[in-house]
Parts: structure tokens; C-alpha cells; sequence
């Protein structure tokens, strides 16, 4: 059953046109093919990605964060509380009035200190801005690598600059050795984001944060096993072209360096609507989508990797209709917090003479913060 299993998944119509077969993926003639064998290597690479990303935040961010000006906030924990701690755990974080009634009923608290508790218990668990700024440091050092190293491997390919090249003499067509690197590397890279994301800085699109690096693998396996190396190259360094400039922003953005913030916020606005809404579909998309069938009829192959492309596409605009907020809030109004984060009420105590704390933060940071949201490729 196994094998009838596998000899279907690798049907060749399914994943080639009905003129090739996989033996025309075969290395022959000083000829080198990416095979689906080699993805292997990817898992190791991952998990060198994770260990690698401790050992950078650890003695590369940190220490920046500290000539930064940044340092670890300690939080006031939340009194210990059974009752309290099992509903916050189990049903929910911001209790509706009712059933702060009830849960005062059974702790023996007043609804103020139920309320209290809640709101402390949620900064409790709020990331800080150490968190934050390592990792947007890790995720800039690797962007930053991967698009210089784009930039060395294709800008003397003539596809670089004319799409039409992309499907010249496919499927003979042979892998460079800077292209199995590239792919490696950033399919590696993107793993270890799918295994990190639980344990990431956590905002309103972490679902489509999921959506994002699943597809992203999806596109990028299925170029490799299929020799669309070319087009997958290019797809990879358009996105990483603008997140470089955000991670960038965000890192000056919790160093407090505002002017800088701001100026490499609106470069980045800039670089992401001409990649990810001008060159992606109307550059790349229109390639994949309408040259291929010059050479070869539709498959379900060409399907599943435009739909693939798509999909990204429409996260794109997700993320830019964010960044249009953000930039209208920040011509026409106050910016106070990221469009992408969730609520994250900041607690401001201090000690009264009867040495109660209290004043608790409304929720907004204490100053504008355009620079926060992280629009993933």
C-alpha cells in the first residue's frame, strides 16, 4: 500500500507536463538536477537555525540591546490564585462583568482586586521590549544575509532582468551550486520560523503568519522537485528585499530612535508596494502564469503553484492594507500602537504611601510606535 501510496504521489502528470517524465530530470550531459532527496538536508538545517538563533540573541542581540539602552523588564506577578489562575488558563483572558461577579463570589475578592489580578496576570505574560528586539535582530541579520547573497548569485542571470529567460530550455536546465544554497539556506530558515512561531512575540495575524510560512515551503518544495529553481529565486529575493528595511525600522524602533524609525518605516511602505503589489503579480505571477503554456499545456503542477502564489498575493494585501493604516495614522493622526499587535496594556505601578500599588497603563504605548508590525513574506 506504501508503495502504491508513493508511486501516485509521484505521478509524473501530476507534477510534470505531459511532455516530460521524471527521467528527463535525470543529471546527464554536465547536467545537474534539484531532486527531492536532497530536501532532506533542510531538517538538520533547521534545527542549526534554532541553535544558531540562540547563540546570536544571547551574545549578539543582547548586548546590542544593552548599548541600545534596552533592558529587561521585571513584572509584577499576579498573586497566586487557584480559582483565577484555572479560568484565566482554561476560558479567558479578559473575563466579561459577569463572571468577574461570579469569580469574587468564589475567591472571596472584591471585583476591583478580581480586576487587578486580571490585568496584572495579562502583563504578566506580555512580551518585552528585550524580547522584541532580538528577535527582529535575528530575523535582519538573516534577511540581510539572504538578499546580498541573492543579489551575488543572480545578478548576472539573465533572468534576473528578463522573465521570459525563466523558462528557456526548461526542464534542461542546471542547478548552480549559489542556487541550491539559496534554497537550502532560506527553506531551513523558514522551518525553524514554523517551529519558533508558538514561542514567538505573538500578534493579531499569527494565523496567517501559519498560512504564510506553510505556503511558503509548499511553493518552494514544489519549485525545487520540479526544476522551477529560476522563478523560486526570484520570488525569494523580492520578499526578502522589504523586510530587510522592516526588520531594520523595528530594531531603531525599540531603541527608541524615532526619526530613524520613521524614515526607514516609510522606505519600507515604499519598497513593499513596489515588490510585493507591482513586481510580485505583474512581474512574477504574469510569469508564471502565462509563458509557461508558450512551451508546454497546463497541468495540475501549473495550477498548484500560481494558486500557491496567489495565496500569498492575498497576504500581501492583508498586510498592505495594515501598513495603509498605520501610515494614515501617522500623517493624520497619533500613532499609538501597532495595527498588527494585540492590546498590549502596559502596567505603570507605584507605591502609595498605604503602599498599595495601583494606576495601572491603558493599554497604549507612551509613544508613537509605527514601527511595530511585522509584515512577514
Amino acid at each position: 500500500m506504501f508503495d502504491t501510496l508513493h508511486e501516485w504521489f509521484w505521478w509524473d502528470r501530476i507534477w510534470l507536463p505531459g511532455n516530460l517524465t521524471w527521467a528527463d530530470l535525470e543529471d546527464r550531459e554536465d547536467r545537474v538536477h534539484a531532486k527531492a532527496s536532497h530536501l532532506y538536508v533542510t531538517v538538520p538545517y533547521t534545527f542549526a537555525f534554532l541553535i544558531l538563533r540562540y547563540l546570536f540573541e544571547r551574545w549578539i542581540a543582547t548586548p546590542l540591546a544593552v548599548l541600545a539602552g534596552i533592558k529587561h523588564r521585571v513584572r509584577l506577578k499576579a498573586a497566586d490564585n487557584t480559582i483565577l489562575e484555572l479560568y484565566y488558563v482554561n476560558q479567558c483572558r479578559n473575563p466579561p462583568q459577569a463572571d468577574i461577579n461570579g469569580l469574587s463570589k468564589k475567591s472571596s475578592l472584591s471585583v476591583s482586586q478580581i480586576e487587578r489580578w486580571f490585568r496584572r496576570r495579562r502583563c504578566q505574560d506580555l512580551p518585552g521590549v528585550l524580547k522584541k528586539f532580538r528577535e527582529s535582530s535575528w530575523r535582519f541579520a538573516f534577511y540581510l544575509s539572504a538578499f546580498i547573497g541573492g543579489i551575488l548569485s543572480l545578478h548576472d542571470k539573465e533572468w534576473f532582468y528578463d522573465t521570459r529567460e525563466v523558462w528557456t530550455g526548461y526542464p534542461k536546465q542546471s542547478m548552480l551550486e549559489s542556487q541550491y544554497w539559496y534554497y537550502i539556506l532560506e527553506m531551513s530558515f523558514y522551518g525553524s520560523l514554523l517551529l519558533s512561531v508558538a514561542f514567538d512575540v505573538k500578534r493579531k495575524d499569527f494565523k496567517e503568519q501559519i498560512i504564510h510560512h506553510l505556503t511558503t515551503l509548499a511553493l518552494l518544495g514544489f519549485s525545487w522537485c520540479v526544476n522551477y529553481i529560476r522563478i523560486g529565486t526570484l520570488v525569494m529575493i523580492v520578499h526578502d528585499a522589504s523586510d530587510v528595511l522592516l526588520e531594520s525600522a523595528k530594531i531603531f524602533n525599540y531603541a527608541k530612535w524615532e526619526k530613524t524609525c520613521k524614515s526607514l518605516f516609510v522606505l519600507f511602505a515604499l519598497v513593499f508596494m513596489v515588490t510585493r503589489l507591482i513586481i510580485f503579480p505583474f512581474w512574477l505571477i504574469h510569469c508564471t502564469w502565462v509563458y509557461p503554456v508558450q512551451y508546454y499545456p497546463a497541468f495540475f503542477g501549473y495550477y498548484f503553484f500560481n494558486v500557491m502564489l496567489v495565496v500569498l498575493l492575498w497576504l500581501h494585501i492583508f498586510w498592505a492594507y495594515l501598513i495603509f493604516c498605520m501610515i494614515r495614522k501617522f500623517m493624520f493622526g497619533n500613532l499609538t500602537r501597532d495595527e498588527r499587535s494585540d492590546n498590549e496594556e502596559e502596567e505603570s505601578l507605584t507605591e502609595d504611601e498605604s503602599g498599595e500599588k495601583h494606576k495601572f497603563g491603558n493599554g497604549l504605548s507612551p509613544h508613537p510606535n509605527i514601527c511595530q508590525s511585522k509584515v512577514t513574506h
